[in-house]
């Protein structure tokens, strides 16, 4: 491009540019999307890109390798304009004598899966437009091929992971899902040594289904129990079966696979997302927090029944109706079971304490479940003896 003639960024010209990528994308190479990046950002007249990726910790926003793309240092989320960006899901463009540096949400189904960011000399609505398009399709691109290449897990870690927690990892769903009717967020720490603790949902039609679990234990004999416990709740599930009928398929198959003296406890709710009614049976969890009017208004009590693998009588379903706005926050044992340094148990107290003061930032659940949780960690000093999830279901009404 001639020097101080503005590229084209017309109509035309994204739609020609957005369809060069798309009909390389089926057979891109994952190494490759940053050199894709790249040129793109080239005939957009941008320079200095990046595509950053959040750490399986939630602290860190690391830059992509790839050829043509800026190196850099990770960026912290909760301290830098790609953080700011990343946290909610917005535009954040920043001037200084280089021009606007301008960093866009990866966004996939409301999952955040990174940053974009370019410089540009000056930006206006066309540059908005094409560089919105463009994130949403590099945010696919970086979904779909991750699956393909270690490329994008290797650059997300900052330290070894264990086997178990790989297992867990690779069980997971997406960790958050924003959309009109209903949101989801989840967070599993120790991020590199998870092993027993594992959630899953599924949106089907308008209903959306959720369940948290803990399997006895430590290490691989935990994740192997609960690899099996989420197998069975997927199969279970995916045959349009109620939560009595799920409830009783998880229990045979864990206590088949592993013996009477081996048990995982779960929490299995359904929400109709036209109505905001939710179901749910607990099966020797912690009962779930509810947040109404961004404070915490109870606690969803309910008969228990045992643990998945003990053989528990039918469970009773509770039942509840959600006002528009509320939240459900699940939550493991290892969250509250914590002991402080050299002093008392942590408690339901201090959590309860912790979500009133997150809620009243108003922010969505997706930062609201990250900051909680390194919140709690903080607490607890900055480690824990067991698992620590916490999952948070948001009907929006």
């Amino acid at each position: 491009m001639m020097p101080g003639r503005r590229a084209d960024h017309s109509e035309s010209f994204g739609e020609a540019l957005l369809g060069a990528v798309l009909d390389r994308a089926h057979e891109l190479p994952p190494h490759l999307i940053g050199p894709v990046v790249a040129d793109v950002a080239e005939r957009l007249g941008a320079r200095l890109p990046q595509v950053l990726l959040q750490d399986y910790g939630q602290l860190m926003l690391v830059p992509l390798p790839g050829e043509g793309l800026a190196d850099g240092e990770p960026q912290p989320i909760d301290d830098s304009d790609a953080g700011r960006c990343f946290l909610d899901a917005i535009r954040v463009e920043v001037s200084d004598d280089d021009g606007v540096r301008v960093h866009l949400p990866l966004l996939d189904g409301g999952d955040q899966v990174g940053v974009m960011a370019v410089t540009l000399d000056s930006v206006d609505e066309h540059d908005r437009r094409l560089l919105h398009r463009i994130s949403g399709l590099v945010a696919d691109l970086l979904v779909t091929k991750h699956g393909y290449s270690d490329l994008f897990f290797a650059t997300r870690r900052d330290e070894p992971m264990s086997v178990a927690a790989e297992i867990q990892w690779s069980l997971l769903p997406p960790l958050a899902m924003i959309m009109p009717r209903v949101a989801v967020a989840g967070i599993l720490e120790p991020a590199y040594d998870v092993a027993g603790d594992s959630f899953d949902y599924a949106l089907n039609g308008d209903v959306l289904h959720v369940v948290m679990i803990d399997a006895m234990g430590h290490g691989l004999d935990a994740a192997t129990m609960a690899t099996v416990a989420i197998g069975s709740y997927r199969h279970a599930r995916r045959a349009g079966i109620g939560l009595s009928e799920i409830y009783d398929f998880m229990d045979r198959a864990v206590a088949e696979q592993f013996g009477p003296e081996h048990f995982v406890t779960a929490q299995m709710m359904q929400l109709d997302t036209t109505t905001g009614r939710v179901q749910w049976v607990n099966a020797g969890h912690p009962p779930p927090i509810l947040v109404r009017d961004h404070r915490v208004a109870g606690r969803l009590t309910a008969p228990t029944t045992l643990p998945v693998g003990l053989g528990g009588a039918e469970p009773r379903i509770s039942e509840l109706g959600l006002e528009r706005g509320d939240r459900v926050l699940c939550f493991t044992d290892g969250l509250v079971e914590e002991h402080k340094t050299g002093r008392e148990e942590f408690g339901e107290g201090q959590l309860i304490s912790c979500v009133n003061q997150l809620e009243r930032t108003g922010r969505g659940v997706r930062a609201v479940t990250r900051s909680l949780s390194h919140t709690l960690k903080r607490a607890r000093g900055g480690h824990t003896t067991d698992d620590a999830t916490l999952l948070m279901v948001e009907w929006r009404g």
